[in-house]
């Protein structure tokens, strides 16, 4: 059965309109977007025993030398080249797709700190002068997190992007921080926007939370995102506790040349939102993708587990199912059918995190 729903007309007129989509969205009951029920279902005593081993127990969950970085080569994005497909992996989800000829980011961060008391990247900003970006074509951002929508990073690109596709409810934060409405593409699940006649973008669901304070829990939607280019197909899968939707997915849009999936910041306290390295192997195979690219490790510490347990796990999940998986430093492009990192780089300096 075909879930997709088009939406390429024109941009909403007024906020007033947006409000209406979200107040009639099959995702939104009782003022909250609230698919299923709440799935961050921790206690207060769960709340008390991750605390505390966040702040005086968690060993290993930041490394105790540099991880590698490599310079991005920006002239694999900045070039517009047909039917080719290159990604260079700035850390966590935020990602620099050069595919047949359009350039896109997702979930742009691009600065040491996630806010002013939050935690700071390992390795400090990325490796890459930001200001030696060509023209950008879309930013897909999947929810409202600190970690997966920066206000710096925004501020920085607003003018430097031709669309920025967020989901329902996110849009009014980018108003509010000066991008235009005009330059918004706001979505709902299986909703589709067609950039042009040949590229395609599909807002897909994913099993998480939103909300960026106290008071604004899951007052924005969440999604994944496929992006369907005259060439090639992938899949980015923002934040995520595994769900059936992976196979829905995979069905619907899949076999994909690559799979973006998180891997890292996982706990059983949070076992709904976010994914087990195994599950993450999982979503793959549901998904029917080719090359697994995993993301959202790494790069800041934001659960108890070592820093490089997700990579350790995955690849063992990933080699009993002779999966092909990416695996760059920071600033590494990966190359489509050319050049796919796969080098266990995170094993000699787990050695010296112990």
């Amino acid at each position: 059965m075909l879930l997709t729903q088009t939406c390429q007309t024109a941009l909403p007129p007024s906020e007033q309109a947006v409000q209406a989509r979200i107040k009639n969205s099959p995702r939104y009951k009782g003022g909250q977007f609230n698919h299923n029920g709440n799935v961050l279902k921790m206690s207060l005593k769960d709340y008390a025993n991750t605390t505390w081993e966040y702040v005086c127990g968690a060993s290993e969950t930041t490394p105790k030398t540099a991880l590698p970085l490599q310079p991005v080569d920006l002239a694999y994005f900045n070039t517009q080249v047909p039917h080719q497909m290159n990604v260079t992996w700035l850390g966590h989800s935020c990602l620099m797709i050069h595919i047949d000829g359009y350039r896109i980011l997702t979930d742009p961060v691009f600065f040491k700190r996630l806010s002013v008391l939050g935690p700071s990247r390992f390795n400090g900003d990325v490796p890459l002068d930001i200001d030696q970006l060509a023209a950008i074509d879309a930013v897909i951002i999947s929810h409202d997190h600190y970690d997966h929508l920066s206000k710096p990073s925004i501020l920085f690109l607003r003018e430097r992007v031709k669309k920025f596709l967020v989901p329902l409810g996110v849009g009014a934060r980018l108003v509010g921080w000066g991008v235009s409405r005009e330059q918004i593409v706001e979505l709902d699940w299986w909703e589709d926007y067609r950039f042009d006649q040949d590229l395609r973008f599909v807002a897909t669901p994913a099993q998480h939370f939103s909300g960026r304070g106290v008071t604004d829990r899951n007052k924005t939607l969440w999604t994944s995102w496929v992006v369907i280019a005259p060439a090639h197909k992938i899949y980015f899968s923002g934040d995520s506790g595994y769900f059936e939707g992976f196979k829905q997915i995979g069905d619907q849009y899949g076999p994909f040349d690559m799979t973006f999936i998180e891997c890292g910041a996982y706990n059983e306290a949070w076992h709904g939102v976010h994914l087990f390295p195994e599950e993450t192997v999982q979503a793959h195979l549901d998904l029917r993708g080719n090359i697994l690219h995993p993301m959202h490790w790494g790069t800041f510490n934001l659960s108890v587990h070592a820093w490089y347990e997700p990579m350790q796990r995955l690849a063992t999940a990933a080699a009993a199912y002779n999966i092909n998986t990416a695996t760059p430093i920071v600033g590494q492009t990966t190359l489509w059918d050319q050049s796919i990192p796969t080098a266990k780089w995170w094993e000699t300096l787990e050695t010296a995190s112990k």
